[in-house]
């Protein structure tokens, strides 16, 4: 008897089907909503990204976030699922071991990219350090099973947004600040004239800054894609940002004009990489309206600022 993702696997392009909002431990729920889909390695013909880019992509980022990890007191452990055909990601503590589980149905997705599989290994480590807006912060508690101690303790994983915002204001450019980043844009497609024109502006000065912010961004529209193509909506655009306005901050997974709109706000961020963001306070670390900065804020699509 076929299992249910044997036979999704048969009759891949099923739509999503939930919209729960964590990052739960089966793989379901996680950096996208629960969906059905589940592509196989063995799909006669495949999109997205090899096996090879699979591991290249979590090999840029563990390699820089591994000692990083140790020094907050946790042992980074990633699972490299690639033969398992679940469309999805999820992050985990058990005890001082913090997980991320990435799967090869992820990878083999048509929207996915190199770069933008090292954005949701990004977006997974982040849940474990990117600090503050935490889920369950904005009600004063409430983390469900992410809190893992019980009575409605704020979460020890660091919201959807915010974990969405620390890949590409930290993550991203600490994997890739090595590379020959301006050779890589060359041999980009098309780049929309908003995003190159916005981070020439940012990044004047250093050349190799404005390369990462165009390849950060990029990397995101790659993700975001990934939303609308799951989700049935529209393609989003740079020029086109989220006008929601949320009255709380909203924990669950942005939309994807919203998620697209947090990464490229995050490539144009000039904070520095090496400002760690605080578990506790917004502000550190981060663009904030309190501190002057009208661009490189997280979006309001899904941040509510607490001091201004």
């Amino acid at each position: 008897m076929l299992t249910n993702k044997k036979m999704t696997a048969m009759v891949l392009g099923l739509s999503l089907t939930g919209s729960a909002f964590t990052c739960s431990i089966d793989g379901k729920d996680g950096f996208l909503p629960e969906n059905d889909l589940y592509i196989s390695a063995n799909q006669k013909s495949i999109t997205g990204i090899s096996e090879q880019e699979f591991n290249q992509a979590i090999d840029e980022v563990e390699t820089v976030y591994a000692p990083i990890i140790a020094n907050f007191g946790g042992k980074l452990e990633i699972a490299r699922n690639w033969e398992d055909g679940t469309v999805n990601a999820y992050a985990q503590q058990v005890g001082k071991t913090w997980k991320v589980a990435m799967f090869g149905g992820l990878a083999r997705h048509k929207t996915i990219t190199k770069d933008a599989m090292a954005l949701v290994v990004c977006h997974e480590v982040g849940h474990h350090i990117a600090g503050a807006p935490r889920k369950g912060q904005s009600s004063g508690g409430g983390g469900g099973w992410w809190g893992g101690n019980g009575g409605g303790a704020v979460s020890w994983a660091s919201n959807e947004g915010q974990s969405d915002y620390f890949a590409t204001t930290k993550c991203l450019r600490k994997a890739w600040i090595n590379d020959n980043n301006q050779a890589l844009v060359r041999k980009m497609g098309e780049v929309p004239a908003l995003v190159t024109e916005t981070c020439k502006k940012t990044y004047k000065y250093n050349r190799d800054e404005f390369a990462l912010c165009v390849r950060t961004s990029m990397a995101g529209l790659s993700v975001a894609n990934l939303f609308a193509d799951l989700g049935k909506l529209p393609q989003p655009k740079f020029d086109t940002p989220d006008a929601k306005v949320v009255t709380k901050t909203d924990d669950n997974h942005p939309k994807a004009q919203c998620r697209l709109d947090t990464y490229y706000q995050g490539s144009l961020c000039e904070v520095s990489m090496n400002e760690d963001f605080s578990q506790t306070d917004e502000v550190k670390g981060s663009c904030h309206a309190s501190l002057g900065h009208s661009q490189g804020t997280r979006p309001l699509c899904w941040f509510k600022p607490s001091v201004r």
